[in-house]
């Protein structure tokens, strides 16, 4: 009888995954610059109130946020050609600003 096979892991190869990664983040940043750049036309064109004022700036703080983030994420992927896992942390604070932003931009159109 024949000792059993041993199977390696196959090494990781990334393929085009990083690059993927870095455009979905450029469209990320280019949805979020979109949302940023309505609240401010709304919050202008219809008279500039109190309540549109803050709800725009929050929209640009948080775009400036996302944008923070992505540039960070894309230096990783970029950096190396294993990047490591997204922290949870950042991933958290992401999708936070993604969705205030949102919510900022709603805010706004109602």
């Amino acid at each position: 009888m024949s000792p059993p096979a041993v199977r390696r892991a196959p090494e990781r190869d990334p393929g085009l995954q990083p690059e993927r990664t870095r455009l979905a983040w450029r469209r990320t940043t280019l949805s979020g610059t979109v949302v940023a750049v309505l609240a401010v036309k709304t919050t202008l064109h219809g008279g500039a109130s109190a309540a549109g004022i803050v709800a725009c700036a929050l929209c640009c703080a948080l775009w400036l946020g996302v944008l923070v983030i992505a540039h960070r994420r894309i230096r990783v992927l970029a950096a190396s050609p294993g990047p490591a896992a997204f922290a949870p942390r950042h991933a958290a604070a992401a999708v936070l600003c993604t969705v205030a932003m949102a919510v900022c931009g709603a805010a706004l159109v109602l």
